[in-house]
């Protein structure tokens, strides 16, 4: 009877042991990494490593010596377009109602062609001045407004929310154009990648929900699968699986919505729902 009982909760032991397989692989991130769009030399470093910055927030400043100038020049060709074109102005009145004047006259035999003539001139002159000096100000506008923008362009804040992971250069070094000087991760870019040997490549298919294990981190963790490499590769050597040795793997990705809450390089052991 003994016997029996024994035998009998060895088999009920067995019909509850899991078939879940179990896939090993690690959190990663897509970082953001932000550059200016310009050359320069930092001349400021607003954040450090593992900062949290929200959008808007100043990153880093490049020296502005150069768009200050470009500014300046831009708003003092402005003044003296506005100048001259006051004067300009004051010349067209004169010269209109010289040509009034001289138009009337004309029609009642009350003056020469010649004065008619010059006053038409004049006339036509003075307009062309004032749009000279439209036109004028119009360009220096413009380039007031590119001196403005090349100037915003120099100091950069974040277009994204996250923790700053990394600072590339710092305050007087060189930045090139296009560089990232700053890396950030969003929360919502992190995600696991794991690795299935491939004789169970075929239990795992794209938008297969999987739940994510880990020392320390939260309970019932559950991503979506978003991305089965097509071709496989050797297993990667920080991956040692504790049943087997498989050489050939599938590289897999699982994300969920705003982010997984894991660490990059974070160990982490997948199961299938």
């Amino acid at each position: 009877m003994k016997r029996l009982s024994v035998l009998l909760l060895l088999l009920l032991a067995g019909c509850g042991q899991s078939s879940d397989r179990t896939w090993l692989g690690y959190a990663e991130g897509d970082y953001a990494f932000i550059s200016a769009p310009q050359a320069g030399w930092v001349t400021h470093v607003a954040v450090d490593r593992g900062s949290w910055v929200k959008k808007g927030d100043l990153l880093f400043k490049l020296d502005d010596n150069s768009q200050i100038a470009a500014r300046d020049s831009a708003q003092a060709a402005i003044a003296q377009a506005q100048g001259q074109l006051v004067q300009a102005e004051a010349n067209l009145d004169y010269a209109r109602s010289t040509f009034e004047r001289q138009t009337g006259l004309m029609r009642a035999d009350a003056s020469t062609r010649q004065n008619y003539d010059l006053a038409k001139s004049n006339y036509e002159t003075a307009q062309a001045q004032v749009a000279q000096i439209e036109a004028a100000e119009n360009q220096a506008r413009a380039a007031l407004a590119n001196a403005l923008y090349q100037l915003s362009q120099r100091d950069i804040v974040s277009r994204t929310t996250g923790r700053v992971q990394d600072v590339y250069f710092r305050q007087g070094e060189y930045a090139p154009a296009m560089t990232p000087v700053i890396s950030v991760l969003p929360p919502q870019n992190i995600y696991v990648r794991f690795f299935v040997p491939e004789d169970e490549f075929a239990a795992i298919h794209l938008g297969d929900k999987v739940k994510i294990d880990c020392d320390g981190c939260a309970k019932n963790i559950v991503a979506t699968v978003t991305f089965i490499a097509g071709q496989e590769e050797f297993t990667p050597p920080v991956i040692f699986s504790v049943t087997s040795r498989k050489q050939l793997v599938f590289k897999i990705e699982a994300r969920a919505p705003g982010g997984l809450k894991l660490n990059p390089g974070q160990p982490v052991d997948v199961h299938k729902l």
